[in-house]
């Protein structure tokens, strides 16, 4: 049975800092020369660019929503059996959603490292510390982190406010140095330029503010990973990936490589043309943050009409599929053309569109999916079929056009790896 140092951090609600302390002690452990793996609670393509960076190793999702218990089960084995401390970022308040990151402690027994911002509190500090450690009988808790504080004084205030015996895991202070966000959430890391420096004085904050000692080894069930047939051997996927496309689960790539695909990488933003393949991914990301670069590129939207007349494989997943509509408006209302794989048009909204958990069930088989995004498709275009949610309503529009298929949704390739090399396979 592997056994690794663990812990989950969690908050009372969003915007307390889960991400900023997860990757402080991410970045205070690894300095070290501990090998520290870092996971993400739910879906997010952003928050783990940043611990990736902070770590030094790749960041996996944990959803069991999505994901599904088996996968986190075999992932979280391997990550103890080759790690010096596992952390695990939460997801929203501790207590929130179906399931929580409560649940997810709990399941897999990972002691919860809870934080408070206490910019604007005192003593009160000791008072929600002591709900989130007694609100669940049974839950493990192995103390608390205080965010945001104004002096020495102040940390020593919100330390001593904790009831007897409770862990203390140090405090941050009040400063610039959090990390800068747009309408989809972070930044992604390649695009935050002093994120070293970010992390290195958070981490110097939290070494000075408490003990840098690892806490207890937790024992993970054994759970070998799934044995998949080789199903797209010899096959070349080019796959988009720069700051216009890079919402990729690790997963997803380790499951194509498993798969026995080879993977070749290429920038729409800088002008790559496409790679010599069998099949094409465009993942999702912020294709009208780059409009006039990607317009630019006709070379490679014609070669991807010429890929698909051929009748070769594309996925397209959410910005990946605005760029094979007409046009691209953008949040300023300025249309930009792109590729012309679909007919109409992708629109920034000002608010939220969709989110949440969804399943497609595609001719090929099912697939889960996230779907996240600002924008609205208008096309004349009938869909193949819609995803559903996780509670059976209709969901995102999933669009065929030969070997082409686009939709909104995310999807999460481990779910169904065999689903996955028919969407790959001509």
């Amino acid at each position: 049975m592997p056994a690794c140092p663990a812990l989950l951090i969690a908050a009372p609600a969003s915007g307390q800092g889960k991400t900023t302390v997860t990757a402080a002690l991410a970045r205070l452990h690894a300095r070290q020369g501990r090998r520290v793996t870092v996971f993400k609670c739910g879906p997010d393509f952003l928050d783990p660019q940043i611990h990736a960076f902070a770590s030094g190793r790749p960041c996996q999702n944990l959803d069991l929503g999505m994901c599904g218990e088996a996968d986190a089960r075999w992932r979280l084995a391997r990550a103890a059996a080759n790690s010096d401390l596992i952390l695990v970022e939460g997801v929203m308040g501790l207590f929130d959603g179906t399931p929580s990151a409560a649940d997810i402690a709990e399941r897999f027994g990972i002691p919860v490292l809870a934080l408070i911002d206490a910019g604007s509190m005192a003593q009160t500090f000791g008072a929600l510390a002591h709900g989130l450690a007694t609100y669940r009988p049974g839950l493990p808790f192995a103390g608390m982190l205080a965010n945001r504080v104004a002096s020495a004084r102040h940390t020593e205030m919100l330390r001593d406010s904790l009831p007897a015996g409770m862990g203390w895991f140090g405090a941050l202070p009040k400063s610039g140095d959090s990390l800068p966000e747009r309408h989809l959430g972070l930044l992604q890391a390649a695009e935050i330029d002093d994120l070293e420096a970010r992390l290195d004085k958070l981490a110097d904050a939290l070494q000075a503010s408490a003990a840098v000692d690892l806490p207890k080894p937790v024992n993970f069930a054994e759970a070998p990973p799934p044995a998949l047939p080789p199903l797209l051997a010899g096959r070349r996927i080019a796959i988009a990936r720069d700051a216009a496309y890079g919402f990729i689960y690790p997963a997803n790539l380790e499951t194509l490589q498993a798969l026995g695909a080879e993977l070749h990488f290429f920038s729409p933003v800088a002008g790559d043309r496409l790679p010599d393949c069998d099949a094409v991914w465009l993942p999702g990301g912020y294709p009208e943050l780059h409009a006039d670069a990607l317009s630019a590129n006709r070379a490679l939207w014609q070669a991807l009409h010429a890929h698909v007349d051929a009748g070769k494989p594309l996925l397209a997943e959410c910005g990946g599929m605005m760029s094979l509509f007409e046009e691209v408006v953008d949040k300023a209302g300025q249309a930009h053309s792109f590729a012309g794989l679909l007919p109409g048009r992708a629109v920034m909204q000002p608010r939220l569109a969709a989110l949440g958990t969804q399943f497609a069930d595609l001719p090929e088989g099912r697939l889960a999916g996230h779907t996240f995004h600002y924008s609205k498709s208008e096309t004349p275009l009938a869909p193949l079929c819609r995803a559903v949610t996780a509670d059976g309503r209709d969901g995102e529009a999933i669009f065929r056009r030969q070997r082409l298929t686009a939709s909104y949704v995310h999807f999460y390739f481990p779910s169904q790896p065999e689903v996955v090399a028919a969407l790959f396979s001509c």
